[in-house]
């Protein structure tokens, strides 16, 4: 039977919820000051479901948008804990997005390493896009050949 969604969790549960050795939550703790969950005695941690809101912001900062630790205390200390709970929901919503995305349909890679396959709209609009690379290198060839000129005229003038 799993808690209530409002229920205090013990540093175990936060962890494996997360997916985190209590001790990287202990080291978070010291490093980020917003983070306060109840003592109670012997030093015993309950997290507040706020408390886990906000954990899982960090950990979606640390380990999925390449911050640095001294990035997430600056963006808790500029845009506050509210910014940082919302990084994690967002995430959270992605996989859950992600996760019925993929039970609706099937994957269209098989394994790591296997050649990737493609329906023919999907090798349609790859070509297309491919073309209009090609295109837009060719468009910013022709304008840098053309500024270049222009600039050795200006230089040679002034």
């Amino acid at each position: 039977m799993s808690k209530a969604v409002e229920a205090f969790r013990n540093i175990g549960e936060v962890a494996v919820e997360l997916g985190v050795k209590k001790h990287v939550l202990r080291f978070w703790e010291a490093k980020f000051p917003q983070l306060k969950p109840m003592k109670r005695g012997g030093g015993r941690r309950l997290y507040r479901p706020g408390d886990v809101e906000l954990l899982k912001g960090i950990r979606h900062l640390l380990q999925n948008a390449g911050y640095k630790i001294e990035g997430v205390q600056r963006l808790l200390r500029e845009q506050g804990v509210e910014h940082v709970k919302l990084a994690g929901a967002s995430c959270a919503a992605g996989a859950v997005r992600q996760s019925r995305a993929a039970r609706q349909s099937p994957p269209s890679v098989a394994a790591k390493g296997a050649p990737l396959l493609l329906s023919a709209p999907e090798l349609g609009a790859l070509r297309a896009i491919a073309a209009e690379l090609d295109a837009c290198q060719a468009i910013l060839a022709t304008t840098v050949a053309g500024s270049g000129g222009a600039d050795a005229r200006r230089e040679r003038a002034g």
